[in-house]
């Protein structure tokens, strides 16, 4: 193994904090920043298309209104139907608690279709069946934004690799070690360490503590808050045992010591790398955004309307099917099913792809003769 096969991640998602009266401050987010620039640099990518094909670029705002509504509430009211309808149902006051997670990317496709056919029902020369195409062209672009924001907020995070590549996500981790209340001031993480293992998937990790200054462990106080208490958050937290291995049957591995008046502790842990299933996702969808901009610029005239549009959802939705495979599960209930959610959600979104396809080339074949 050598030391670039795996990264430990465990980026901030806050960029900066606004300060507020009151001694409050408001946080900006990576994902909310990526999800912004998803509509923005598609917006701009709209306005192209618009004025290549004769359309009023006016019209491109309210397009674009549709559209961000669409998303927000498709993919919120997907989450909350698909995946725990039950609990939304009996609690539908939650659903609208938006900020406490939660969004579908399929019931985000859903909200668009239905938003595109209202927006459509407005506009004299633009058919539902043109709209689509143009959105299409876009959809993966703000998909390649949105989980890029997944990445930066650790989360949708994929399976073990069962090897030394992979990502080991560390952030949850950290946040679990400073809310502690044990006078930690900073967590660090970097490869390498004392922990050694034999098993595939398993890599030597540090976990560096910086206690706040003033604090003194004795040997046996580091004994007890270290070697008992920290070792149990390694068997018991899934924001520590989903991400690192600790043997049960083992002491934990750590050293204490202090640099400049200032008191330390390096446990030595192994790593779990995982798929970075979000970077996965964010790649292909780049991908199938350049391939479509390529036949809008260069083959556009040759095809009926819907083609892209169609092309899109048969490549996109494939995509998708197969990185669920090396996604966690979002919900209990889909360990028992031989297909997971995202990839029985994603196979009507295929079919809908294939139909609109022959359609497609029908109509332009009949237009040909």
């Amino acid at each position: 193994m050598t030391m670039l096969n795996f990264i430990i991640w465990s980026a901030d998602p806050t960029i900066f904090r606004i300060p507020l009266p009151g001694g409050n401050e408001h946080p900006i987010v990576w994902y909310g920043l990526l999800f912004a620039l998803g509509f923005i640099v598609s917006q701009q990518f709209m306005l192209w298309f618009f004025r290549a094909e004769g359309k009023n670029v006016k019209d491109v705002d309210q397009l674009t209104m549709y559209m961000v509504v669409a998303v927000i509430v498709g993919a919120r009211l997907g989450h909350c139907l698909f995946y725990n309808p039950s609990h939304y149902l009996a609690n539908p006051l939650e659903i609208l608690k938006i900020w406490e997670g939660g969004l579908a990317s399929h019931g985000g496709a859903i909200g668009i279709l239905v938003a595109l056919y209202l927006y459509s029902r407005k506009k004299a020369d633009q058919s539902y069946i043109w709209v689509l195409d143009k959105v299409g062209l876009v959809v993966c672009l703000v998909g390649l934004f949105i989980r890029f924001g997944n990445f930066m907020n650790s989360e949708i995070i994929g399976l073990p690799t069962g090897s030394d590549y992979g990502i080991v996500f560390a952030r949850n981790a950290e946040e679990l070690f400073l809310d502690a209340k044990r006078g930690i001031e900073e967590v660090n993480f970097s490869k390498g360490g004392e922990a050694k293992s034999d098993i595939p998937g398993h890599v030597s990790v540090t976990i560096q503590l910086k206690f706040e200054k003033g604090t003194d462990l004795t040997e046996q106080e580091a004994a007890s808050f270290i070697g008992m208490n920290i070792k149990s958050a390694f068997m018991r937290y899934p924001a520590l045992s989903e991400h690192f291995y600790q043997d049960a049957n083992q002491p934990l591995n750590y050293k204490l010591y202090k640099e400049r008046g200032i008191q330390y502790a390096d446990i030595y842990a192994l790593g779990i790398p995982r798929h970075p299933a979000q970077l996965y996702e964010s790649v292909y969808c780049l991908f199938i955004f350049l391939f479509l901009l390529h036949i809008w610029y260069h083959h556009r005239h040759r095809f009926a309307d819907g083609f892209i549009f169609s092309v899109m959802m048969i490549v996109l939705w494939s995509a998708r099917f197969v990185d669920e495979m090396f996604k966690e599960n979002q919900e209990a209930f889909e360990d028992s099913l031989a297909l997971n959610m995202g990839q029985m959600l994603s196979i009507p979104m295929i079919a809908i792809g294939v139909i609109m396809l022959i359609i497609t080339l029908k109509k332009g074949k009949s237009q040909v003769e």
